[in-house]
């Protein structure tokens, strides 16, 4: 059997020096402070106006602030622990449960906003269209400014791995963390944008149940985002592969090397794109380890474990029992 060693050069605790900030991680974490400087401006300028719409959405921005500080930490936590003894398998499904946590936060927001916007249509509110507006309008401009700062550790981060090869940056569409911050602050942006047309359509024309409409329509589409990122995030902690295609693609690479026939194999993710495979190989002829291993090397493996059982061997065996 062989396995590749996990590197010891650690400290007492068994813990390495903290893997260095990415800039994905540098967006999410400016994107934080700018959420919660906006949410304090309206809560603070809310009470001093008496405007309920700007405590109401300041306080909305709380509920991002919470889901994206979370997505943060979990970026945080993953690093400092990136070569713990504790994690057999590295920390990167660390980021997906921030991510499945974030995802479920971004449901009950949804939740919250469809059944208020019900609530609304059921039974009208008079609408401030002089206060609301100028809100809309700055909460715009902030998540314009967050997708901004997201996007560009992104395309950081994408162009500094795609120079290390294919297989890091596969795993940029595996980040459930960033995707839930980024479907976060997508969903904020597309929140203001409807919340600018429904007020514009009532102050002008006098439509003001367009504007609880609309936060039911906006409410079931962030809640459909919501599910999706929040399945894909499960499917993945679970250990859930539903396509098979890199394990079929394994299997072929090894049995195509002579005789050899695989007779138990195991793929799955690590998180952040990484994956795992455990195979067991039968053959009757006298491979090295290290040939099946080579078969294997442009599938860029983070853990390969190879047991090969030798037919000859096993058939000896049987006749002497």
């Amino acid at each position: 059997m062989d396995q590749p060693s996990r590197k010891t050069s650690a400290d007492d605790c068994g813990v390495r020096t903290p893997l260095p900030m990415h800039a994905r991680e540098r967006g999410v974490r400016a994107v934080v402070v700018l959420t919660a400087v906006m949410m304090v401006v309206e809560i603070v300028a809310g009470y001093v106006t008496g405007s309920m719409a700007l405590l109401a959405d300041g306080w909305h921005m709380a509920t991002h602030v919470l889901a994206l500080g979370l997505t943060s930490a979990g970026y945080a936590v993953a690093r400092r622990f990136a070569s713990h003894r504790a994690f057999a398998f590295g920390t990167g499904k660390v980021e997906t449960l921030a991510g499945f946590t974030s995802a479920v936060a971004l449901s009950l927001v949804a939740l919250t906003m469809i059944v208020e916007s019900i609530s609304r249509l059921v039974s009208p509110e008079a609408i401030d269209y002089g206060a609301s507006l100028p809100v809309a309008v700055l909460g715009l401009l902030v998540n314009l400014a967050s997708i901004g700062l997201l996007h560009h550790g992104h395309d950081h981060d994408h162009a500094h791995d795609h120079g290390h090869g294919h297989a890091h940056d596969h795993g940029h569409a595996h980040d459930h963390n960033f995707r839930a911050a980024w479907v976060h602050v997508v969903a904020d942006a597309l929140t203001s944008v409807l919340a600018i047309l429904a007020l514009l359509a009532g102050r002008h024309l006098g439509w003001a149940f367009l504007d609880p409409a609309i936060g039911v329509l906006g409410g079931v589409i962030i809640l459909k985002w919501g599910y999706d990122l929040s399945k894909g995030a499960a499917f993945e902690l679970l250990d859930v592969d539903l396509g098979g295609e890199l394990e079929a693609s394994i299997v072929e690479a090894l049995e195509a090397i002579g005789d050899t026939k695989v007779v138990d194999i195991h793929v799955w993710s690590l998180g952040r794109g990484l994956r795992s495979c455990v195979v067991a190989l039968s053959t009757s002829s006298d491979r090295e380890v290290h040939e099946y291993r080579a078969a294997l090397r442009e599938y860029a493996l983070a853990h390969l474990t190879i047991e090969v059982r030798r037919a000859a061997c096993e058939r000896r065996e049987f006749a002497g029992n």
